[in-house]
């Protein structure tokens, strides 16, 4: 009898003109393609780091601390394997987030070492990189705009009737999205401590 039910359940929900099978397909969708370019944003930005480092150290090469942190920020980074699964598991969500936020908050130490170094500023392949890192951090912020936005909008379709229970039916399951677990450390510009054999080049 329940199977009846749940039969005739179904059928009177795909009857619906606004079950909203369509629209989830869509939506899910969306969500993939605007992942998609959160991860090719930051590959632009892994592909980066090596060049960046090379060229730092070329001027500044006993802030090893500052460029060890970046090359082992970057391998971290490198080591994950990013699938379409990862959209669906807020755990491996997190960890790409926080990896990706360690090799953000090493970048931006190695840049504040660099304004130490006048020589280094004024090199024409360090300013060419620093602008490619600079425009590469705006387009990862208009990526992971572009894909907080689809969650959004997949998540409510998800969540909203009819389309919610179409959702259930086919197992579309809320998405987990990016989230800002420190804010302050974010806004706040990273501290570097110089020691006394990390004198600046003349």
């Amino acid at each position: 009898m329940r199977k009846i039910l749940m039969l005739i359940l179904s059928i009177s929900v795909l009857s619906l003109s606004g079950c909203g099978y369509n629209n989830l397909q869509s939506s899910d969708e969306q969500v993939k393609a605007s992942w998609a370019e959160v991860v090719n944003q930051y590959q632009r930005r892994a592909d980066l780091v090596p060049n960046l480092v090379n060229t730092v150290k070329g001027y500044a090469e006993h802030e090893k601390e500052v460029l060890t942190k970046v090359t082992q920020a970057r391998a971290q980074v490198g080591s994950m394997t990013v699938t379409p699964e990862t959209l669906n598991d807020p755990a491996t969500l997190s960890k790409f987030q926080a990896a990706q936020g360690e090799l953000s908050s090493a970048l931006s130490r190695l840049l504040v070492v660099s304004e130490n170094y006048p020589q280094l500023k004024a090199d024409a392949g360090f300013r060419d990189l620093q602008a490619q890192l600079e425009g590469t951090e705006n387009r990862i912020t208009v990526a992971r705009n572009r894909y907080i936005q689809s969650v959004q909008n997949y998540n409510v379709s998800v969540r909203s009737f009819p389309a919610n229970l179409t959702a259930k039916m086919f197992g579309y399951d809320v998405k987990p999205n990016f989230t800002v677990e420190n804010e302050k450390a974010i806004s706040t510009a990273p501290e570097v401590n110089f020691g006394n054999d990390s004198k600046p080049a003349k």
